[in-house]
C-alpha cells in the first residue's frame, strides 16, 4: 500500500461554495505538493472534475505527472452509464487504474437494483479499457448494501473505495464498515475525525482533524485492510473547519496536510 494525496486533501484550496480563495489550486499545485513530499499517487476527486478540463489541459496534466513520476487516479460523482464511460476514457488517457465513483448526485439517487443494472452495463467497457470501477461508501447506502451489490455483480473489475468517515452519515462506525468492505477495498480514504457533544448536550458534532490526532485508529485500520492484500493506495483526505478568513483556513489546511503526511509516512513505507 502506498500513500496518496487528493484534491480532497486540500478542499478549501480547490474552492468550496461561498469560500473562494484568492488563487484556486490547480492540478499543477497538487502535483508539485506530491513531488515535494515524494508521494507517487495523486487522486482527482469530483471537487476538481476532470471532464470539465479542455483536452489540452488534460494532456498537460498527464505530461507533468509523467515528468514528476506521479501516478494519477481518477474520481467522479454520479453513477450513470454516460458519466462512467466518459471517465473510463479519461482514466485510460491518464493511465489511471481505476475510476472512483460516488453513486449519488444532489438530484440523483438510484436504487440498489438500478445501481446493479448500471454497473452491469458498464463492465464490458471496463474490461476493454482495463480500468476498475471503485464504489465509495458515501452516506446513503449502508455497508451491507454495498457488499451485496459487489457480491451480486461478482466481477474483478468492481471494487470498493473505503472512506473512513462517510458512513457516519449512514449511522455506521468504522469497525462495521471495515469488517464488511475491507475484502473488496482497492483504495482507502484516510480521513481522521473527532466526535464531540454539542454545548447544550443534545447532539454530537463530527469534526475532521490531523491524521493521527483523532478517534480513527489508523494503525489498526491499515492492518485490517492489509490482511486482504488488495488495497493499492491510502489517500489522505481532510475536513478542516473554516477559520476567520479563507486565507487563514487555507494556511491551516496546509499545516494539517503536512502533519498528516508526516504521520502517515511513519506507518506506510
Amino acid at each position: 500500500m502506498q500513500i496518496g494525496i487528493s484534491t480532497y486533501s486540500f478542499p478549501w484550496s480547490f474552492g468550496v461554495t461561498g469560500f473562494t480563495p484568492p488563487e484556486l489550486f490547480t492540478y499543477k499545485d497538487l502535483l508539485l505538493v506530491a513531488a515535494k513530499n515524494k508521494i507517487r499517487y495523486v487522486q482527482f476527486g469530483d471537487n476538481y472534475p476532470l471532464d470539465k478540463l479542455p483536452g489540452e489541459e488534460l494532456e498537460s496534466l498527464k505530461q507533468l505527472a509523467e515528468e514528476l513520476q506521479i501516478n494519477i487516479q481518477v474520481g467522479a460523482r454520479g453513477l450513470t452509464v454516460l458519466n462512467v464511460n466518459n471517465y473510463i476514457v479519461i482514466a485510460r488517457r491518464l493511465n489511471s487504474s481505476f475510476v472512483r465513483i460516488v453513486i449519488d448526485n444532489d438530484d440523483y439517487q438510484p436504487t440498489e437494483d438500478e445501481v446493479i443494472g448500471i454497473i452491469s452495463d458498464i463492465i464490458p467497457g471496463l474490461q476493454r479499457a482495463k480500468v476498475k470501477l471503485l464504489i465509495e461508501n458515501h452516506d446513503r447506502f449502508k455497508a451491507h448494501v454495498l457488499k451485496r451489490i459487489i457480491d451480486n455483480i461478482n466481477s474483478t473489475w468492481i471494487g470498493i473505495c473505503l472512506d473512513t468517515t462517510n458512513s457516519l452519515g449512514a449511522g455506521e462506525g468504522i469497525q462495521e464498515v471495515v469488517e464488511l468492505l475491507a475484502p473488496y477495498t482497492i483504495n482507502l480514504h484516510i480521513k481522521d475525525f473527532n466526535i464531540t457533544r454539542v454545548e447544550h448536550r443534545m447532539g454530537f458534532k463530527v469534526n475532521g482533524c490531523i491524521a493521527g490526532e483523532g478517534m480513527l485508529d489508523i494503525p489498526w485500520l491499515l492492518k485490517e485492510i492489509d490482511k486482504h492484500g488488495k488495497c493499492e493506495t491510502a489517500t489522505l483526505e481532510l475536513w478542516s473547519e473554516p477559520d476567520q478568513t479563507i486565507e487563514l483556513t487555507i494556511r491551516k489546511e496546509k499545516i494539517w496536510a503536512d502533519k498528516s503526511i508526516d504521520y502517515l509516512k511513519t506507518l506506510i513505507t
